[in-house]
């Protein structure tokens, strides 16, 4: 399994993230990361993050502070 995220503009459409896309071995990780980063991917354009276990989707989530 590889857990992986995906980030989109508030349309939908995909954004590729200046650094690539990180791989993590577990959701505890992927988790994590996104935590420490969400900030500055937002500041790059990204409105959503995608949690994809292999292909499958586990959830979605706005980037944007509430």
């Amino acid at each position: 399994m590889v857990w992986t995220w995906r980030y989109e503009k508030a349309d939908g459409s995909v954004v590729t993230p200046a650094g690539g896309q990180e791989e993590f071995a577990g959701q505890g990780d992927a988790e994590t990361w996104i935590g420490e980063t969400w900030k500055q991917l937002a500041e790059d354009g990204v409105d959503n993050a995608v949690l994809l276990e292999d292909e499958k989707v586990i959830y979605s989530m706005s980037l944007h502070e509430s």
